[in-house]
This record gives structure tokens, sequence and C-alpha cells, in this order.
């Protein structure tokens, strides 16, 4: 059988999206633009467009399996990063590129940093395949951000994290947004954070359950 992928964005954005209270139109209207199914394995096409996490790379021994983040979550994310057109943004864990695609669609730029090698190789081929001019994807440890570009309009993460390290909230702009998911399972919950005059402010949004990203598990602390 042949699969309709554009018939299953829209019933992704019909019955994921607009069901769960993403209303931007802006938004949507990016979710219904970047197909999906490019971004995932060719034996996982047909889960591109699933309520689910949607696996790219499995575990190795140094690093755990990659993940497209369920579309929900992720809408809910862009959403409340509240993304404009002038935005300069750090996608920070774009896997094989499908967030900076969405992304690239809302801001006036994109830089997305992936720590592996191989998902960035990919991620760069398929963005410039869909003629997404505007990302830029960069190698580097995700938990460092991207410094030399730095200050950004908007940050958003991945993935969900133990915390948000400090080198994060100093690439904000004043008036910048971080948007990131703290905490695992179903004990996570999404967070925003707003650089104002300096310091930063956050508060709780929405819960939600997604994948982690490495290098934002929290060291053991040393006790007497």
């Amino acid at each position: 059988m042949v699969l309709n992928f554009e018939d299953l964005r829209t019933k992704m954005v019909d019955n994921q999206l607009r069901t769960t209270d993403v209303t931007d139109k802006a938004v949507l209207q990016a979710f219904l633009a970047v197909p999906r199914e490019k971004f995932v394995p060719s034996v996982r096409e047909a889960l591109a467009y699933i309520d689910d996490d949607v696996m790219v790379a499995t575990a190795t021994a140094e690093t755990p399996a990659r993940y497209l983040m369920q579309p929900s979550p992720f809408a809910k994310l862009v959403q409340l990063a509240n993304v404009q057109p002038e935005d300069v943004v750090l996608d920070i864990g774009c896997a094989t590129g499908y967030s900076a695609a969405v992304l690239s669609h809302l801001a006036t730029s994109v830089i997305a940093v992936e720590c592996d090698t191989n998902l960035a190789g990919q991620a760069t081929s398929l963005l410039s395949s869909l003629g997404c001019d505007n990302v830029v994807v960069v190698t580097g440890q995700l938990e460092n951000g991207y410094a030399s570009e730095a200050p950004f309009d908007v940050i958003i993460i991945e993935g969900s994290v133990d915390y948000v390290p400090g080198p994060l909230f100093e690439q904000l702009k004043d008036g910048g947004r971080l948007v990131v998911v703290e905490g695992r399972g179903n004990s996570g919950k999404s967070m925003v954070y707003v650089k104002s005059e300096g310091i930063i402010s956050g508060r709780r949004a929405f819960n939600s359950a997604v994948k982690p990203l490495p290098g934002f598990e929290k060291k053991p602390e040393f006790e007497f």
C-alpha cells in the first residue's frame, strides 16, 4: 500500500496538534509544510506521523538512542517559544533536522546543534534538499549551546533534561525565551524561561513525557 503522506500530515495537525491546544496559525502552517517522513529512516516512514516519538538512531555503547519528539509536545513547545519572523533561534539536539525545518518556517534564521556527526550530516543534507536555506547545522556538545553566534532570541531543547546549564541562559538575548522539558518520563514538565534585564525567570506550562537528550544528566553530588 502506498501511503499518502500529505494526508497523514494533515491528520497529524488536525488530530494531534489542534486537539492539544496548538492554535497558533503560523505554527500549524509550519507543521503542515514540513514532510516529517523525510526525517526518519526509510524503514520507519510508515511511523512518521504516529502520536509518539520516532527513533532515528539506535543506541550504541557510547550514545543513547535518538528520537524525533512526539508531534504534540514539540508543537506545544514551539508555540510556547512564541517564535517571531525576525527571531534567531538556537535548536539544540536537532537529530536529523526535522525540528530545524519546522523552525525555519517561523524564524529569520536557525542554528541547529547536534552532537552526533552522522545525524548532523543527515540533517544538513535533508535541510538543503528541502530548501531550508536559513538553517545552519553545527556539530558540538549539546549542553554547550553555540556561544560564538549568541545571543539568541529563542533557544529550544529537543528532548528532556535533568537541568538547564547556566551557559545556555547566558546565550539568551534580553527578552529571549528558552523552552525545555525538565524531568524524565511522566514527571517531565515543560518550562519557559525568559531573560529580562539579565534576570532569568521561569514558569511551568504543561506536563510532557519526552525522550532525554545526552549531555544534560545531573552529576552525582558528593555526600559526607
